[in-house]
């Protein structure tokens, strides 16, 4: 019995482990080696339709971005736009 126990409890840590890896990952700050250039994220200075830095939850006031290196403005737009929930 002891042995069906501790089996569930391996389990139980290494489902626990792999359902927050995803997390882990998503949650890391970038550095600044792992940033987009503005012409690999495709970021353009104006809004794209009613989306724009400013409403995006990568922005970093009052002009970064996690996932873009540079100075960016709250009015532009790239491919990584991720609305705020």
């Amino acid at each position: 019995m002891v042995k069906l126990q501790n089996g569930k409890s391996r389990r139980a840590f290494i489902g626990a482990a792999i359902a927050g890896l995803p997390t882990t990952l998503l949650l890391r700050t970038a550095s600044a080696s792992d940033k987009m250039t503005k012409p690999q994220a495709e970021y353009q200075e104006t809004p794209n339709g009613i989306y724009s830095c400013g409403l995006c939850s990568l922005f970093v006031a009052p002009d970064g971005c996690k996932v873009v290196e540079g100075a960016i403005s709250k009015d532009g737009w790239c491919k990584a736009f991720a609305a705020v929930d």
